[in-house]
């Protein structure tokens, strides 16, 4: 059974330590190139979405905390292995798109809102198929951004080990 201490600790195997990539416009604290401080990013937290917190000062145990608080419960009743995915997508491209990407792989609305709706389709299908649904709309966001030239091999890898982790997780 995957817990957030376990979720955390794959996720991490994901995020790097600091950076601070110009081209990435999570780096900056406006979210967008070149506007506000470029104070980077690390262990995924980025300046972006926490614009006065210290990046290059920020601990493993924070980020822990960070993640537990604002990234764990994204939504309510899941299988633990859509949990982890949803967790993951979560980090990497904003609670919204986890939830698109969930939605398109239940065949529902992608209005990035959880609801009935939404639950009672993910409800209705196999955990596996929704596994590999997700995925490959994650895997389709990736190569549909201007930045996957830079980014995609290691967005890509993430989305393979994502897919061990699914085969592992469905067992």
């Amino acid at each position: 059974m995957i817990d957030f201490n376990t979720a955390f600790d794959r996720l991490i195997g994901h995020e790097g330590g600091f950076g601070n990539d110009s081209r990435d416009s999570g780096n900056w604290t406006s979210g967008a190139l070149g506007r506000g401080e470029c104070k980077g990013t690390k262990f995924g937290i980025s300046a972006a979405s926490y614009p006065t917190l210290d990046i290059q000062g920020l601990t493993l145990a924070q980020a822990k905390e960070i993640y537990f608080r604002d990234f764990w419960s994204i939504i309510g009743d899941a299988h633990p292995s859509i949990k982890f995915q949803l967790f993951d997508a979560a980090v990497n491209s904003g609670h919204g798109n986890a939830i698109r990407f969930l939605q398109r792989a239940v065949r529902v609305a992608d209005d990035g809102q959880w609801g009935k709706i939404s639950q009672a389709a993910l409800d209705a299908m196999e955990t596996n198929d929704v596994l590999l649904r997700f995925v490959a709309y994650r895997l389709k966001f990736w190569a549909s951004l201007s930045t996957f030239d830079t980014y995609g091999r290691g967005w890509t890898t993430r989305g393979a080990d994502n897919l061990l982790f699914a085969a592992e997780d469905n067992g």
